[in-house]
């Protein structure tokens, strides 16, 4: 697997979005968390590895786990929440879980119930309580998705509210996971210099990616 995401990453012709190092947290399974975004109830908080937490995020782990695969980016102002339901006059909040290859657009609030792996979120969406969005769907930037909306496989959603659109095709996961990977390497840090960082061997990339808190 290592083999394949270092020849995604080398492929990748996108320029590279360089960050300052002193405004960021890089974990030792290679998240990146900005020191900038508000984790909150960080314990409950669990990021695999090779994320990006970008500047203005909110993640709200002081309501229930939050579960986040490896190698999503999650964009600028977005806040994820998990969802809730009254029951009995109480209001009880439900982990969420996001799978792997996930990226997620600036400015989103998602408080979905569970996202699968390779979803494409766009910017300025809002992906109320207890939606599912299976694995290889798309969401379109600007979409409103009602509570408890399913999103099926390898279809996309658009609109406000958000509804079915079309379908995609099988080869989604394969560009899906080739997008989030060529993000994430592309975020580069600035040297203290103030110059930019020498490109980092592949063979020192290849690091062990094992669940861990996002402290």
């Amino acid at each position: 697997m290592a083999a394949q995401e270092l020849s995604f990453a080398l492929e990748c012709e996108e320029l590279p979005i360089y960050y300052n190092k002193a405004e960021y947290i890089q974990t030792a399974t290679g998240n990146k968390v900005s020191r900038s975004s508000v984790l909150c109830g960080s314990q409950n908080i669990s990021l695999v590895g090779k994320s990006v937490v970008k500047p203005g995020v909110t993640l709200r782990g002081d309501l229930q786990l939050l579960k986040i695969g490896k190698f999503v980016i999650i964009g600028e102002g977005s806040n994820l929440r998990p969802s809730d339901k009254k029951y009995k006059g109480n209001i009880a909040f439900f982990p969420m879980t996001i799978g792997d290859y996930v990226t997620i657009g600036a400015r989103s609030v998602v408080s979905a119930a569970q996202i699968g792996s390779c979803v494409d979120i766009g910017e300025d969406c809002v992906i109320s309580k207890r939606c599912i969005l299976k694995d290889n769907s798309m969401i379109l930037p600007g979409t409103m998705l009602p509570p408890d909306t399913m999103v099926p496989p390898l279809t996309v959603f658009g609109g406000s509210p958000g509804r079915y659109l079309g379908d995609l095709p099988e080869s989604t996961s394969v560009l899906q996971k080739q997008h989030a990977m060529n993000e994430y390497w592309r975020f580069r840090p600035l040297s203290t210099g103030g110059t930019t960082a020498a490109k980092t061997p592949p063979a020192s990339r290849a690091t062990a990616e094992k669940p861990a808190p996002a402290t």
